[in-house]
């Protein structure tokens, strides 16, 4: 079944990225310390040829990678990326876009983009469509919070740098009032937090943390409306 999810690079003070992030510079201040890990050993990706990881690192992205079929962007994001030149965040794999207005100039690319202006709710149900069985991935913090918002998020994956950036993008931030209950994902001894690698570069994988349903709140029109308002 197709799993809404996130995985992204974090501080360890919650930023996804610095200060400051714009295009030009669309991790902020001290953001590109979030990914040193892409360029820190000698294993090619198998999906961007260019990023040198360490063996145990390649083997998370590249699991990771392969198990998209869609992804959900939100506008700023796409924005401060410059569209990340038409070849999307994941060459190849659809790209939805969440924004109150198509922008006029739209570069190339294939497949296309596709803009959705009617919230997230419609977003993941399109992009669910597309992904063909595969799992659709969220980047940027605003889809992040506005499914969570929603109750449409199944999982939450951790790339948790050891570095404080002191300010910048959280990524969970504006998610509302009420306490959302994390479960643990453990795949041997339940003394591993969600089955947790230590690698060279001091990363820690926090992988495959399932929100369970009964703790979210279930998709409406209201939580639907409140989402899109809030976005970012």
């Amino acid at each position: 079944m197709t799993q809404i999810f996130t995985a992204l690079s974090a501080s360890l003070d919650g930023f996804i990225a610095g200060p400051d992030d714009r295009p030009g510079q669309p991790l902020g201040k001290g953001g590109t310390r979030l990914f040193d890990w892409y360029s820190d050993g000698d294993t090619p990706s198998r999906y961007y040829e260019s990023f040198k990881l360490s063996a145990s690192s390649a083997e998370v992205f590249d699991a990771m990678a392969g198990r998209v079929g869609a992804v959900i962007s939100g506008r700023r994001t796409y924005d401060i990326s410059n569209a990340w030149g038409g070849t999307g965040p994941l060459p190849g794999v659809p790209l939805f876009v969440l924004t109150h207005h198509v922008p006029q100039s739209v570069p190339p690319g294939e497949p296309a983009y596709t803009f959705v202006t009617d919230g997230i709710v419609s977003a993941v149900a399109q992009a669910r469509t597309a992904a063909g069985g595969k799992d659709v991935s969220l980047m940027g913090s605003a889809a992040v919070q506005q499914c969570l918002r929603a109750g449409l998020l199944d999982e939450i994956e951790i790339h948790l740098i050891p570095v404080l950036l002191g300010g910048g993008v959280r990524l969970l931030d504006h998610i509302g009032e009420n306490a959302v209950q994390l479960e643990r994902c453990l795949r041997s001894s339940p003394i591993r937090v969600a089955d947790s690698r230590r690698c060279r570069t001091g990363i820690v994988w926090f992988s495959r943390l399932p929100l369970p349903i009964h703790s979210l709140p279930r998709p409406s029109s209201a939580v639907a409306a409140a989402a899109w308002a809030g976005r970012r």
